[in-house]
């Protein structure tokens, strides 16, 4: 896999501001946000000068977080630290198809919409897979196992740079586990993205190695180390 094919992958947040979220998304300058109820997530250019900063700290307002998903350069002394985060970003392998299993006896697969969103907000709550608003599902397409009406698992396509799409918000609720959703889903999600000629990646905290493991075992590869950081702005 070449750098040129994964390049987008190291801005995942502002590759995709500019190209297919920028609806979601509002910019000054060089520093873009996407809107709060989508997302945290903001982005400053690889190399920022004081005044992309600036231009973020305006835009975000007196006070506010910022979520700087992978951006490695340090921001100005008065931004209060609130987070870091180690993880991994994993990707498809140009070959490879992902494996299908169907879903458990007495549950359905669904795609998720607007009338849901309470309850995928009340799941993400209970199993806590990272940021998700009440207009996260806006970014792409969010599907969903209910067991007997009742949703217990859910995955969705969160951030969109040229040529890939991420696998995020996979979860499943504590009494539902074992039984292989997860992974369901996760395929399921794949699958849709290779057929649109895209290619899936995805996110995990380095202490949560099950989650790791599960996606090695569908066919991901770790591409590298990334550190989540988030700040306060002054």
């Amino acid at each position: 896999m070449t750098s040129e094919e994964t390049a987008a992958l190291d801005d995942p947040v502002g590759a995709s501001l500019r190209g297919l979220h920028a609806r979601l998304g509002r910019r000054i300058g060089r520093a873009a946000s996407y809107v709060p109820d989508v997302a945290t997530f903001s982005s400053v250019s690889a190399d920022p000068a004081p005044e992309d900063w600036a231009d973020l700290a305006r835009l975000l307002g007196p006070g506010a977080f910022a979520d700087m998903f992978n951006c490695p350069a340090p921001p100005p002394s008065d931004w209060e630290p609130v987070f870091v985060l180690e993880g991994r970003q994993l990707v498809w392998p140009r070959s490879g198809t992902p494996g299908t299993a169907p879903v458990p006896a007495g549950t359905d697969l669904v795609e998720l919409g607007a009338d849901d969103v309470p309850e995928m907000l009340a799941l993400v709550a209970r199993t806590e897979p990272g940021p998700f608003r009440p207009r996260t599902r806006e970014l792409g397409t969010y599907l969903g196992i209910r067991d007997r009406g009742v949703l217990v698992a859910m995955a969705g396509e969160r951030l969109r740079p040229p040529g890939w799409t991420e696998i995020s918000a996979v979860c499943t609720a504590p009494e539902a586990r074992g039984r292989g959703l997860a992974g369901r889903l996760v395929n399921e999600l794949a699958t849709r993205v290779l057929a649109r000629g895209e290619r899936p990646f995805l996110h995990a905290a380095e202490s949560n190695t099950g989650a790791i493991a599960l996606y090695e075992r569908l066919g991901f590869e770790s591409r590298g180390h990334v550190t989540f950081r988030g700040f306060r702005t002054p």
